[in-house]
């Protein structure tokens, strides 16, 4: 690799720093690096890389370096920002990454914390089950290694796997103990929309829970929610507890299924058009409604507590969401990497941030696992027993 095209490389993430480009484009990223920074700043870097690289005591390989110049501007934006979601992939993590949904699993959804990756579900029939791994827990080391500060997609891809192989989780539960977990990855299904009827003084309520905002949730969504209503649902509770978001179309999907009309959500950036979404129209009769979350409904999930909410559809219960209020784009480095970048935020129906704030509920309910029944279920009955 030439001085030139390494100092190019390197210097991709400076150039979204200084605010420069809104896509990822290689040309339009080296022009702008040369007009804004000119030669001798990629020179310096680059100089930098070749001094290192020739005159320190110990041998270094250059694409080390460039992964840490990379990492280390990462690190500053970062902190310097409070960004919890910004990353940097190397070559071997970005290869992982888009061969992760092809590979088998252990069967948990996860949010990304500080110390690593926070448990929201764990799934029936799994091998996270199986092992006794609760929501709540905290994934902090995969095979040995800590993933603190680490991407949620990148060390997601870690724990998948051929189905068959192993991998250990090293485990921090909630009563502070820590442990390794050695798990059998195996092709795991898990449902996405499940529902059923809950009874509450005599009257019929329709339960439904979301697990994720995947490509045809809105349809899966709706068709179990139009059965429970020909069951004689007289009311409904979406249970979005622990789910981390997914697709913002999706989630604008998600909210027309019950919000008639008017703005579900808008997304704003430094370099991204700011776009409004809009409800799409055919919004099914309206009912009682609740939304559940917990500390794990996040990012796309908020985004339809919030339309629910706002625009008086529905009540909302459990405990306070996650807060994420930023969305990502994966862009592609020349040097086999990618920058998993925050390139915007999204605003609710009614134009406030959420991020690093979260939805409160208006009415507290928070189930503890160890007892029966689900408490926050029977929160939301109690709030919906007055509208029946």
């Amino acid at each position: 690799m030439t001085r030139r095209t390494l100092a190019i490389a390197a210097l991709v993430a400076i150039a979204f720093v200084v605010g420069i480009v809104a896509g990822g484009q290689v040309d339009v990223i080296r022009g702008a690096v040369n007009d804004v920074l000119g030669d001798k700043a990629q020179d310096a870097t680059a100089q930098a890389i070749d001094v290192i690289h020739d005159d320190y005591f110990h041998t270094v390989d250059k694409a080390d370096l460039e992964n840490a110049s990379i990492a280390s501007i990462i690190d500053h934006i970062k902190h310097r920002y409070h960004d919890h979601f910004s990353h940097y992939f190397t070559r071997d993590e970005y290869d992982r990454f888009k061969q992760g949904s092809s590979l088998s699993g252990v069967g948990v959804a996860v949010n990304e914390v500080p110390r690593g990756l926070r448990v929201a579900t764990v799934y029936k029939q799994t091998p996270a089950r199986e092992a006794k791994i609760q929501p709540g827990d905290v994934i902090t080391g995969v095979n040995g290694t800590s993933i603190a500060g680490k991407d949620a997609d990148a060390v997601t891809s870690q724990i998948r796997g051929p189905a068959g192989t192993k991998v250990t989780l090293t485990i921090a539960s909630r009563d502070g103990g820590i442990r390794d977990v050695a798990l059998t990855r195996r092709e795991v299904d898990i449902p996405q929309v499940v529902g059923h009827i809950e009874t509450v003084n005599g009257s019929k309520v329709g339960y439904v829970r979301l697990a994720g905002f995947f490509p045809g949730a809105h349809a899966e969504l709706r068709k179990e929610v139009e059965r429970l209503y020909e069951q004689g649902a007289q009311g409904l509770i979406l249970d979005l507890r622990g789910n981390g978001g997914g697709l913002l179309t999706e989630a604008v999907l998600v909210s027309s299924i019950f919000v008639p009309d008017g703005v579900i959500v808008s997304t704003h950036g430094r370099t991204q058009h700011t776009r409004t979404f809009d409800a799409t129209g055919d919004a099914l009769p309206r009912h009682p409604m609740v939304v559940l979350i917990n500390g794990d409904t996040a990012s796309a999930s908020e985004i339809v507590t919030a339309a629910l909410e706002q625009s008086g559809v529905a009540k909302v219960t459990g405990t306070t969401s996650f807060g994420k209020g930023t969305f990502q784009e994966v862009i592609p480095l020349n040097n086999g990497g990618a920058l998993d970048l925050t390139v915007g935020e999204y605003l609710t129906r009614n134009g406030t941030s959420i991020n690093h704030i979260g939805i409160p509920p208006q009415v507290k309910a928070k189930d503890i696992p160890k007892t029966k029944p689900d408490e926050g279920i029977q929160g939301a009955l109690r709030v919906l027993a007055p509208q029946l």
